[in-house]
């Protein structure tokens, strides 16, 4: 069995950081951190969507989670919903997906986790919060501030919004921004997707070199057949 070079070794601890950066993710932006100046409820007749904005990483980011400050729900509310969505000229356009997370009916702050939602470099983007049952039913509540924040180039855009369905909004430029911290991973660079392609090539020789060889079997001629047999035998 043959042993790793150090170049080997320090190729595939470069292969591997990535991922380990990937998986924990980067609280890039956040201002939960700031007093709340009021709530807003959610119901499947209240949408609410809080823009923000990405870093300058050329190869774009990994969205890994969002946490949401929430204050205590009213009535019987069910069925809360975050998504992504992305920006049609400073309004919601495209669902990109869901986020999973708990019910935060009770009120605190609650994370929501995504399977890794591509997000472009210096591009807006949108949280939309919405539920299953109308605001008569019951209220989720999420907690705003009236100042915007800002991060590693990113920013918690003061741009939010409302809607009655989720197609028709109505938005409002600095005014409330909803609290929140948005966690994600930068995406590999082309040259670390290159180094990737190296280091499988690597392996994949190194593997090779490592397969046990059998021994070729003796031949087998004329008239001393027998003994031949026998030596193979033993």
């Amino acid at each position: 069995m043959k042993k790793l070079t150090p170049f080997a070794l320090v190729l595939m601890a470069g292969l591997l950081a990535p991922r380990l950066a990937q998986a924990q993710g980067t609280l890039y932006v956040s201002n939960l951190g700031q007093t709340p100046a009021g709530t807003a409820s959610i119901g499947s007749d209240a949408w609410i969507a809080q823009a923000f904005y990405t870093g300058a990483n050329s190869s774009g980011y990994s969205l890994n989670a969002i946490q949401l400050l929430m204050d205590a729900g009213s009535g019987s509310p069910d069925g809360f919903d975050v998504s992504l969505y992305s920006d049609s000229g400073g309004v919601p356009g495209n669902d990109l997906g869901s986020l999973a997370g708990s019910d935060p009916a009770a009120g605190g702050l609650f994370t929501y986790t995504s399977a890794g939602l591509p997000l472009a470099s210096q591009t807006l983007y949108f949280i939309v919060a919405t539920a299953a049952t109308p605001v008569a039913q019951g209220a989720y509540d999420w907690s705003y501030v009236y100042t915007s924040a800002g991060n590693n180039q990113w920013e918690i855009y003061p741009l939010s919004g409302s809607s009655s369905d989720g197609s028709s909004w109505t938005m409002q430029g600095r005014a409330e921004t909803f609290q929140m911290g948005i966690y994600a991973a930068e995406a590999p660079e082309p040259s670390t997707l290159a180094l990737a392609g190296l280091g499988l090539a690597c392996l994949v020789f190194w593997r090779r070199g490592s397969l046990v060889r059998l021994p070729k079997p003796l031949p087998v001629r004329g008239p001393n057949i027998h003994a031949n047999v026998r030596a193979m035998s033993r």
